[in-house]
């Protein structure tokens, strides 16, 4: 087959809907905090297709009354991932999804059964599908992700790639890659009048091809891409489907009279630099913090994430000498740093910054470096599931570097939560605190509700988690709990301790943090 053939384009004309919903029925809550709808979309038939942040797909056929879920299970037909923020539907009946970190996947029999690509089909790349990620053309159909884009024009048999030119060109399932991307890490996807708009870590780009074949791309300022999780009169929220004109805070009656949190302060230790560029994606993953589990699917984390493409440079969060530059845990290439900042907490105490799944390394052993300088290249070496740089902050009583990288050693002793030492996204501040039972001690892995994180979409905000036993509070906040970046403003914020849900009002003002406490 004929690239020309392949991305022949055409506009998908869908029937008008079936039926108008004056009114939608709830959405089945198992946790009582309400459904994170992350994607709308309505099928050919009128029916309502909603993606969710851990509950899979909801679908509300035409002319019915109660949703049905679809959820991913331990069948080789089922979905790869319950995180799902793309739906599409395709010229021939084909329903296709997209999700927050393990592939995508096509149905042809209405959503019974699927076909997915995901890491043991992909690799460790390919994984996250952009927010509204999928788009069709007559028979052509677009995943746009982290990594570039696959194209396919017989439903999922055959694959063309286009990536960029920094890293390596990784096929995931393509039989031919393309190298003609400005940058390959796509953030949106939408159809134009003539082609495709793709919007990149370096701006907007315009693809179209001629009758022959031939690919333009141009250069777009172009803002114009649908609003996410929007359908008709309805939008997707942090506690299900609300009226678009409905800006009630989903937590409103229930936090009424909640107590306010402590006033914003300024941050006592962010000390540090950020280690990716702010015209990259300085964005910390937001599924996966410091001490987070994913809702359950992960061990506790014990860093932070910047997902890029590879080969985006990583630069050291502030000064010190490089202590550690080679293979770690899997085979990941990491860089070691002893900064030159000392902390005083029961003692002198040192602090390290470590750099993983590198794909290469730019210095070594003995070198002095400074904030902002160049330390290494993002990769996915080791036991990496995508192309990103995670980063671990320590806080340790002992210069012995063994004990802070350590090939077997999946729970370091001193980490910490970077974003309390690494400086927030201007613009934006802190909220960090502590989730305690009756008797004063720390509830692990809590989930704590309310806060709104519009960006980055790629890695939609949902709740925090309070820190495993694995996790280490920073040495002068004791906290299990923190979150950076958060958008100034005053939100209502709830979790769970004993079966009872606890809330509070938490105001934040742009760099300085906020300190909460949740008890009974």
């Amino acid at each position: 087959m004929t690239l020309a053939r392949l991305l022949v384009l055409g506009l998908v004309l869908l029937p008008a809907p079936a039926f108008a919903q004056a009114k939608l029925p709830p959405l089945p809550d198992s946790t009582g905090w309400g459904v994170h709808v992350l994607t709308l979309a309505r099928d050919p038939s009128g029916g309502i297709w909603a993606g969710t942040y851990g509950q899979g797909i909801y679908v509300l056929p035409a002319g019915g009354v109660a949703w049905q879920q679809i959820r991913s299970d331990t069948t080789a037909t089922s979905l790869s991932w319950d995180f799902v923020h793309s739906i599409a539907f395709g010229a021939r009946g084909e329903v296709w999804y997209g999700t927050v970190g393990n592939g995508w996947g096509v149905s042809r029999d209405g959503g019974r059964s699927w076909r997915n690509w995901k890491f043991s089909e992909l690799g460790p790349e390919w994984q996250y599908v952009a927010p509204a990620g999928i788009v069709v053309r007559g028979e052509a159909t677009y995943i746009g992700t982290a990594d570039g884009v696959q194209v396919t024009s017989d439903g999922g048999e055959r694959w063309t790639a286009f990536v960029d030119a920094t890293g390596p060109a990784a096929r995931g399932p393509a039989d031919s890659v393309l190298p003609i991307l400005p940058n390959e890490y796509i953030r949106r996807i939408t159809r134009s009048r003539t082609g495709i708009l793709l919007s990149t870590l370096r701006g907007s780009v315009a693809m179209n091809m001629s009758p022959d074949g031939t690919i333009a791309l141009s250069q777009r300022g172009y803002a114009g891409f649908p609003p996410l999780a929007r359908l008709d009169n309805w939008r997707g929220t942090l506690c299900g489907i609300r009226a678009v004109n409905d800006s009630t805070p989903c937590y409103e009656r229930a936090g009424r009279l909640a107590r306010a949190a402590e006033a914003p302060a300024a941050p006592r230790t962010t000390w540090f630099e950020r280690p990716i560029a702010l015209d990259d994606n300085s964005f910390i993953d937001q599924t996966y913090r410091y001490g987070s589990t994913m809702g359950g699917n992960f061990q506790p984390h014990q860093g932070v994430e910047f997902n890029n493409p590879d080969g985006t440079l990583v630069h050291a969060i502030g000064g010190g000498v490089v202590v550690y530059a080679g293979p770690a845990e899997a085979g990941a290439l990491t860089v070691a740093i002893r900064h030159d900042s000392i902390i005083e907490a029961d003692g002198p105490k040192l602090l390290f910054s470590v750099y993983y799944h590198n794909s290469a390394l730019r210095v070594a052993v003995g070198q002095r470096v400074a904030a902002g300088d160049v330390v290494s290249e993002v990769g996915n070496t080791g036991r990496a599931t995508n192309d990103h740089l995670h980063l671990e902050v320590h806080v340790a009583p002992t210069a012995d570097v063994a004990l802070i990288v350590d090939s077997l050693q999946r729970y370091p002793a001193y980490t910490t939560n970077p974003e309390l030492w690494i400086q927030p996204l201007p613009g934006t501040g802190i909220v960090a605190g502590q989730v305690l039972d009756d008797e004063g001690k720390p509830v692990e892995q809590a989930r704590i509700y309310g806060i709104i994180k519009p960006e980055p979409a790629e890695t939609p905000y949902s709740f925090a988690e309070t820190y495993g036993p694995k996790n280490h509070p920073h040495p002068l906040y004791g906290e299990n709990f923190a979150v950076g970046d958060v958008p100034p403003g005053t939100y209502i914020v709830g979790t769970e301790i004993g079966g009872r849900k606890v809330f509070r009002k938490v105001t934040v003002e742009e760099g300085k943090l906020t300190w909460v406490v949740f008890r009974p």
